[in-house]
């Protein structure tokens, strides 16, 4: 059970208890009727449907709203919270036994929150920095890398603005290339994807930057082939993985990239405000901090010297390392299984009803998102429309794309309910 008295002595309790000190918040009261742990593993080998929905009491997202937009953000749940407020409750007495230690702990090593990461993604600490998102480590990405005038970065046209737009900063300033490579609606196979890339080589080709799993289609692109193809012609790699944590088993090791960025508040559903930057250590010497504080240019400390920003919130990192441990006490096997099951029923269910996939028709080339197009129905029309009158969140693009995320406590009730919305709205509004 949470600490009411420590939680809302925290900055973060205060905020929330704001009119309400007088006794127990909305959100105290909400933690404290979850359940205090996750469902026992044997129930999924007997009934996989209540194994679920064990888990969905462990969020606050109210019991009659569907969420189907964790590519944007996700929820945390019961456990991540309680960790994150039990920081708080530990850091902010200001009791610490080293009269030189603070709560912001902006220099150290914080190898306790490290250790259980790097062994989740596939690296040793050593290779890792723990930062704010993807975008901050996408940024550091694009501006610490030597490039010269002329020299040309290819990315895609489906990256993620915290993705391009360091590109286009660092071109803008200093003259590098942005050269966009232009991937099929939907990507059938693997292959077309590779293809491009591969032709889209020129002699003054010096990196490949790429999402792993795109924002715009969902698309699972073909990392470990790119970052392959990419060190066979002596080019760096840089994988956007925002998407992955979470959402799929990931081995940085073994899809062979030089640099992984990710933000795991979206699928992990951990705090937000925590991402991480993997660097591979052959290549880490090869990018320049652009922060720069104590350690900025001590080799010694490895990818550690990228997560030196001066104050960090230490709290949301033990909400992470919860988020790590929810997640593999699930097991990432089951959690990829139950996201790619539920992804292909709405998917199925969508096309049925005459969308338009921009998703791969090939089911290994996707797995949590599916993006499809429903013109003449107006995606903003639809979405306001979804949560007002239904309490359904979704998301999409202009004019008519839905990209809905199928995490795995979603129900088949959950995306029957928006089913059943969206024939209501397309009945009523679409002509």
């Amino acid at each position: 059970m949470i600490n009411r008295r420590g939680f809302l002595s925290s900055f973060a309790g205060a905020a929330v208890a704001t009119g309400v000190l007088g006794g127990k918040t909305r959100l105290t009261e909400m933690l404290e009727q979850a359940p205090a742990k996750l469902p026992d593993r044997g129930l999924y080998d007997s009934n996989q449907e209540n194994y679920w929905a064990e888990l969905r009491k462990l969020f606050l997202i109210p019991t009659d709203e569907v969420y189907l937009n964790n590519g944007t953000v996700g929820s945390s749940p019961a456990p991540v919270l309680r960790a994150v407020f039990d920081g708080y409750n530990d850091t902010e007495r200001m009791a610490q036994s080293d009269p030189e230690d603070y709560p912001i702990w902006g220099y150290g090593p914080w190898n306790e929150f490290r250790d259980p990461l790097a062994a989740f993604i596939g690296c040793t600490r050593d290779e890792v920095a723990l930062l704010r998102n993807a975008t901050e480590a996408n940024s550091y990405i694009a501006n610490g890398i030597d490039l010269k005038s002329g020299d040309e970065v290819l990315i895609t046209d489906q990256e993620h603005p915290g993705g391009e737009h360091p590109w286009d900063l660092r071109a803008k300033r200093y003259g590098i290339v942005v050269k966009k490579v232009a991937l099929p609606k939907p990507v059938a196979r693997p292959s077309e994807v590779l293809n491009r890339f591969n032709d889209a080589i020129t002699p003054r080709t010096r990196v490949f930057f790429f999402s792993h799993i795109t924002t715009v289609t969902g698309v699972v692109l073909p990392a470990r082939e790119l970052c392959g193809l990419a060190r066979s012609k002596g080019i760096l790699s840089a994988v956007d993985g925002a998407h992955v944590p979470g959402m799929m088993t990931l081995n940085v090791r073994e899809l062979g990239c030089d640099m992984y960025s990710a933000s795991p508040h979206k699928w992990l559903q951990a705090p937000k405000g925590s991402g991480f930057l993997y660097l591979r250590e052959e290549v880490m010497g090869r990018l320049w901090n652009t922060i720069a504080t104590e350690g900025w240019d001590d080799p010694k400390l490895k990818a550690e010297r990228f997560q030196r920003i001066g104050s960090s919130n230490v709290p949301a990192l033990c909400g992470l390392r919860a988020a790590i441990a929810m997640a593999n006490e699930i097991g990432m096997d089951r959690i990829e299984k139950r996201h790619r099951q539920m992804a292909d029923y709405i998917l199925k269910e969508m096309t049925k009803r005459g969308a338009e996939s921009w998703t791969s028709p090939d089911p290994a080339v996707r797995c949590a998102i599916v993006t499809v197009i429903v013109p003449p129905i107006v995606r903003m029309d639809l979405e306001k429309w979804m949560w007002t009158t239904k309490k359904i969140r979704i998301r999409g693009g202009e004019p008519s794309k839905l990209r809905l995320s199928t995490p795995y406590y979603l129900s088949r009730s959950d995306v029957d309910k928006f089913l059943a919305a969206f024939d209501e709205y397309k009945k009523g509004h679409a002509g």
